[in-house]
């Protein structure tokens, strides 16, 4: 029960609500704008909509400092706050409350959405595309900026004013990867808002060729290493805080985040089909517009309520709006393109089978049949609770039996790719390509199987694997003697080697997702104070266990050597939920495989023994390795000039976009 005090005001939640409501302002007089702008093709009211956009992000920045101000002062006379925060919380704590409850976390959606259109403003080309891409932009703003200036606002006073906040979920403190993998996700979701508002443009203008696509693949690849960066960094949150020794459960808040990396990545392949060859125009739009539509959709599904998940906020009103918001993407796409059907027939002819564009065409086929599994598999539950009232729920074998093969699949196609020829190749020269790689994927999966491994979809996976790496080196060093070294090809082609780079980290992830899932063992057992016990081949011994007390709540800490070395897994407790117990566990990572030993129970009354899990996962830190190599490679292509978009007409001449 929470102490009040008298009743004061805040200066802090009116200013922040008065950001909020001029940012609304600013954000209407926008979209009017841009659109009077692109009707008219007057660019002096699309100049206005630009200056608009600067006015919208200062407000909102306005709004999110008074909210972390808040925070930071233990302003309990705002509700988010007192219900969110507390006195003896960590300062990291207190700066991750603002996106660790709902109204907080859709300020922080529309604060880095504001930014992104802010940058936008200062990098739009003065084209035919300009206005409605602003227009596009502002639509996005229009939504988020009124959920959180109305339904969502975090900004709303108490009458009676606590003297200790009830305090962050204590889930949310319990490792400092919250300060992360949020952020990280919203840049990626939010980041997606760009390539789709040029896609809106390009559209409404009847520009479909190569130019939005040209001035999109960077926003794109930004928010992809983001939205990868993300996922992986919510799964080693996962490993790190929640005690079961996995980083991915097919939770439905999870498969909201890997819906949108699903087709994105689609979107990155498949655009290049479009810059070379002039095919997948209708494909692309609907790619980018079902990508940003199932961010919102994960935003609904995380803050409507209507899924149980660890990483869901609680329910709130807010569900109904982002579903009305998310038929209006779906709704406006679908009517946009139909529209322009016509133009968006392709103008180069069908890829042959045997060619590089037909390899990435099937690889998009398992991108979209692979979302459609993951979107039916969270959904599924919903909707069965919703039409019979039963609740059910589909676990981890359903995705499983779909998502390994067709990661085989990814992985098989990933290789070939490269190795094919745009437009077409004969089966003898393709052979020959893929003598060397196919040998090195047999020889490894020999290996394999000569030191032990016996699993399938392990032998593939590493068949696959060694496949790619083999591949890509050939390539890569037939292509160096050519131009006399590394370095020169490097220069030369930053974007093809920064993306060799990224599928060698993909190769690397997959190994570790392949051998930690398939060879995990746990073994759970009791240990008395001094005693020395055998478990998974490791000799464990309970040195001591200790209780530390801080001012927002308590860990009971067991010492235990594994062979020899000391770890030091806890049991924390939060003073805002004190029954729940939240282990972090000690983890000694490796190359090999990380030895991950956690406490489930221990002796509070004499301190003789402790209940410990032993977790043994091989290959687990490959997944972060391989995760870092992918963003090195995407930043490498990042940084690569951008080409000019053409096209080829008819006569053989190339036109510019």
């Amino acid at each position: 029960m929470l102490n009040l005090i008298s009743f004061s005001s805040s200066p802090l939640a009116a200013l922040g609500q008065i950001g909020m409501l001029l940012a609304l302002a600013f954000t209407l007089a926008g979209l009017w704008l841009a659109v009077l702008g692109g009707l008219r093709g007057d660019p002096r009211p699309t100049e206005a909509a630009r200056r608009s956009v600067w006015a919208v992000f200062a407000f909102v920045s306005l709004a999110t400092a008074a909210l972390l101000s808040a925070l930071l002062r233990d302003d309990f006379s705002v509700r988010y706050v007192a219900e969110h925060s507390m006195t003896t919380s960590p300062t990291w704590v207190k700066v991750t409350s603002l996106w660790g409850a709902l109204e907080g976390s859709i300020l922080l959606w529309t604060w880095l959405l504001s930014a992104y259109a802010f940058i936008l403003s200062l990098t739009l080309r003065r084209d035919a595309l300009r206005p409605w891409a602003l227009g596009a932009m502002f639509v996005s703003l229009l939504f988020f900026v009124g959920v959180v200036a109305g339904v969502a606002s975090p900004f709303t006073p108490l009458s009676q004013i606590p003297l200790q906040g009830q305090g962050p979920n204590p889930a949310l403190q319990n490792h400092w990867m919250m300060a992360v993998h949020p952020v990280l996700l919203y840049l990626g979701f939010v980041g997606l808002s760009v390539p789709f508002a040029y896609a809106v443009a390009a559209l409404i203008t009847g520009r479909l060729s190569d130019h939005w696509l040209s001035v999109t693949r960077r926003w794109t690849l930004m928010a992809w290493v983001f939205l990868t960066a993300a996922i992986v960094a919510g799964g080693w949150w996962s490993y790190e805080t929640l005690g079961w020794g996995g980083y991915w459960a097919w939770d439905p808040v999870e498969n909201a985040s890997f819906i949108p990396w699903l087709l994105t990545t689609a979107f990155l392949h498949s655009i290049q089909i479009q810059e070379k060859r002039n095919l997948l125009r209708g494909w692309n739009i609907w790619l980018i517009v079902l990508a940003y539509a199932s961010t919102v959709l994960g935003t609904f599904l995380n803050r409507s309520g209507i899924v149980q998940s660890v990483h869901a906020f609680a329910g709130g009103p807010v569900g109904p709006v982002f579903l009305g918001f998310l038929a209006l993407l779906l709704i406006g796409g679908v009517a946009l393109t139909a529209w322009r059907t016509p133009r968006l027939r392709d103008l180069g002819e069908a890829p042959a089978p045997l060619s590089r564009e037909a390899a990435f065409l099937a690889g998009n086929w398992l991108f979209l049949v692979f979302s459609a599994v993951v979107l039916l598999g969270t959904l599924f539950p919903v909707i069965v609770e919703a039409v019979t009232g039963r609740k059910s729920s589909i676990g981890a074998p359903f995705f499983n039996t779909f998502s390994v093969p067709i990661g085989l699949g990814l992985l098989l196609l990933m290789g070939v790719g490269p190795l094919l020829p745009w437009r077409r190749a004969d089966g003898e020269s393709l052979l020959k390509a893929l003598r060397l790689p196919g040998g090195a994927g047999l020889l490894a999966a020999l290996v394999a199987l000569v030191l032990g491994v016996r699993s399938v979809a392990v032998l593939l996976t590493l068949a696959l694997c060694a496949y790619n790496v083999a591949g890509l080196a050939s390539l890569t060093v037939r292509a160096a003697r050519q131009r006399g070294n590394f370095a020169a090809l490097l220069a030369e082609q930053p974007r093809r080697y920064g993306a060799y780079t990224a599928h060698l980290g993909l190769v690397v992830l997959a190994l570790g997702l392949a051998f930690s899932g398939a060879y995990k063992q746990s073994s759970e057992t009791t240990l008395n104070l001094g005693q020395d016990k055998q478990v998974l081949g490791n000799t464990l011994r309970l040195e001591s266990l200790r209780q530390a007390n801080y001012a927002y709540g308590s860990s009971a800490i067991a010492q235990i050597r594994v062979d020899g070395t000391l770890s030091t897994p806890r049991m924390n407790i939060y003073a805002q939920d004190p029954g729940t117990t939240f282990p972090t566990p000690a983890v000694r990572y490796s190359v090999l495989g990380d030895t991950y030993l956690v406490t489930t129970a221990i002796d509070d009354k004499t301190g003789k023994w402790a209940s410990i899990r032993l977790i043994k996962s091989p290959l687990v830190s490959w997944i972060w390795a391989g995760t870092l190599i992918i963003v090195l490679g995407a930043g490498v292509t990042l940084l690569s000039p951008a080409r000019p978009a053409v096209r080829k007409v008819t006569g053989g001449a190339v036109a510019a976009d």
